[in-house]
């Protein structure tokens, strides 16, 4: 038999869908999905298999014009994922079209997309006319010479295995590189941190920007197969402290509640999660924050 394994990386703008996806190919959720954008900080690999193929997926933090450090720390990570991978797959969001940011891609494809194959995924199909997904499509492939064209939505699963099958079709042949029951490469730990952070961005919403970060301090496994679970959540502010606490405890409460029953179903068996605020009003300037998330400081330099 021969078997094929090889790097997937995922592009796009920041909310066009990609980790929508990643979860759609792998079947299980490895990463954060949540309406607010650039949610995804690291490049989480999800691992699909198709036939005799193993799919590693890179799902890329979205690519956007970087302010801060932290900005620049995501993007440089999104390019770096996409300079190592064996395909590249750029998601397109239908209703949004050939935006500023995707010139921007399209321009560093130029670069990145020499000698490996580029694939175009357009995504959210069912939010737009036909006519409109056949332009955009004759636009892009006018601008790009594109290996093949897919039109999907993630969400739906419209169009995602005809997507994964020539994927699996185009990867190297060689072993797997990974066990075959393994979904991601990421540590548990950052998994559960990710998953915390997730439902801290979904229950505030606007209240607090991107001026937080979980860090899983410690796993203990016990002897009745539970693991207790102790996470940081740095905040740089007092002020928002208070909101992720809430009144009388409430919101980290039910925060920590939601965490725990989806890392709960994630490992298959009973978490005990405990959750502390700690204010560090220069926790962005931090090394050690960075390689937490898996992300390089240095490539936060302007």
């Amino acid at each position: 038999m021969t078997t094929r394994a090889g790097f997937v990386a995922l592009i796009g703008e920041p909310n066009a869908g990609k980790s929508t996806l990643t979860n759609r190919m792998v079947g299980a959720k490895v990463s954060i999905v949540t309406h607010k954008v650039q949610t995804t900080r690291t490049r989480i690999r999800g691992v699909a298999l198709e036939g005799d193929a193993q799919i590693v997926f890179v799902d890329t933090p979205g690519l956007f014009r970087p302010r801060r450090r932290l900005d620049r720390a995501m993007v440089a990570a999104a390019w770096g994922g996409a300079a190592d991978a064996d395909i590249i797959v750029l998601l397109i969001e239908a209703q949004r079209g050939v935006t500023d940011g995707v010139e921007r891609i399209l321009e560093g494809l130029e670069d990145i997309g020499k000698g490996r194959k580029v694939a175009l995924a357009i995504n959210k199909i069912d939010r737009v006319k036909s006519d409109v997904l056949l332009s955009l499509t004759k636009d892009l492939n006018d601008r790009y010479p594109f290996a093949e064209t897919f039109m999907i939505s993630a969400e739906k699963g419209f169009g995602v295995d005809d997507l994964r099958r020539w994927l699996a079709d185009q990867l190297p042949e060689g072993p797997w590189l990974y066990p075959e029951d393994q979904l991601a490469d990421l540590p548990m730990r950052m998994i559960a941190a990710e998953m915390t952070r997730e439902k801290l961005t979904l229950r505030l919403h606007q209240e607090l920007p991107y001026q937080l970060t979980v860090e899983t301090e410690s796993w203990e496994e016990r002897k009745d197969g539970s693991a207790r679970v102790d996470q940081i959540i740095y905040v740089a502010r007092d002020g928002h402290k208070g909101i992720i606490l809430g009144s009388k405890g409430e919101t980290i409460k039910a925060i920590s509640q939601a965490a725990r029953a989806e890392l709960e179903e994630f490992l298959g068996r009973k978490v005990h999660l405990f959750l502390q605020v700690k204010v560090r009003p220069n926790w962005l300037e931090e090394a050690e924050r960075y390689s937490e998330m898996g992300l390089d400081f240095k490539d936060g330099n302007t």
